[in-house]
């Protein structure tokens, strides 16, 4: 069992995402950064699919009430077990007791707190992702009592960190395909698509992230149209928003890229004020 002790700014339970559903209206949601919740189960031999906390922003605290494995992924916010720094992307054993915090930002934004074999919360539409209105609560909350799955590798501790790549972290370059409503586009407007560095807004979140700089937009109204995470639609007011996980399923928005899934979770790092660009990949 875990307690929060913290919720930081905003935390939740992610797994891969909940598929299926969408001729429904559901969202796919899962982990932002789906990559960072990928690892952190892998260095923890999870199956790839196991429930881990995505914490946004830092701040989060947490009180282990029994005794466990843990790694730690993504943005780097200083994670101390009883005070004392810990390592990311790294198998640690931890002791009931023991408080798990998350302090100054070092870099990213979105951090992946996996345990030995995931937490055992609700699956709903067969997955454990929070989203309101589909699961019971859709952020954790302080005094949340979380169960978590029995650790089958108590007494082996691995000493072994894994690298990760900065550029995850660093790079303005998110790499996409032309969108349906892209051969629409101007020259003009296109040549500004895919040479201007765009700065993200303050609106950003799970379900999409506004872009500040604006391109002409001279669409007549289409009919809404299919949408995932990843697509980069055109506004009416000329801003670009990225969708995220959280997504609907439908918009009625130019759908001008579509990132990779590596690039949303690039992304998903960023942080208000960073800059992105898009590079259009030549599809094999």
């Amino acid at each position: 069992m875990l307690k929060v002790l913290h919720p930081g700014f905003f935390s939740t339970i992610q797994d891969q995402g909940r598929f299926g559903y969408a001729h429904y209206g559901v969202p796919t949601s899962g982990a932002m950064d789906l990559y960072a919740h990928q690892l952190a189960n892998a260095v923890l031999n999870n199956n790839q699919n196991a429930s881990t906390i995505e914490i946004t922003s830092g701040g989060a605290k947490f009180e282990f009430l029994k005794r466990t494995q843990i790694s730690i992924t993504g943005a780097d916010f200083n994670p101390k077990i009883n005070e004392s720094s810990i390592e990311t992307n790294k198998r640690i054993t931890v002791n009931a007791g023991d408080v798990l915090s998350f302090g100054k930002r070092e870099y990213g934004l979105r951090t992946y707190f996996a345990v030995s074999n995931g937490f055992d919360v609700d699956t709903v539409l067969g997955s454990k992702s929070f989203y309101k209105g589909i699961t019971a609560q859709n952020v954790l909350k302080k005094g949340d009592e979380i169960p978590f799955f029995e650790s089958d590798e108590e007494n082996y501790e691995a000493h072994a960190r894994i690298n990760i790549n900065s550029l995850h972290f660093t790079s303005p370059i998110l790499n996409c395909y032309i969108g349906p409503e892209f051969d629409l586009l101007s020259l003009k407007q296109r040549k500004k698509l895919l040479e201007t560095d765009f700065k993200i807004s303050a609106n950003n979140s799970r379900m999409g992230y506004f872009l500040e700089e604006t391109i002409e937009n001279n669409f007549p109204a289409m009919l809404s149209s299919g949408v995932i995470p990843g697509t980069v639609q055109l506004t009416p007011s000329g801003k670009l928003i990225v969708l995220m996980r959280d997504c609907q399923v439908t918009g009625g928005y130019p759908r001008v890229l579509q990132l990779t899934s590596q690039a949303i979770n690039q992304l998903a790092q960023k942080i208000t004020q960073d800059t992105i660009c898009f590079k259009i990949k030549t599809p094999h």
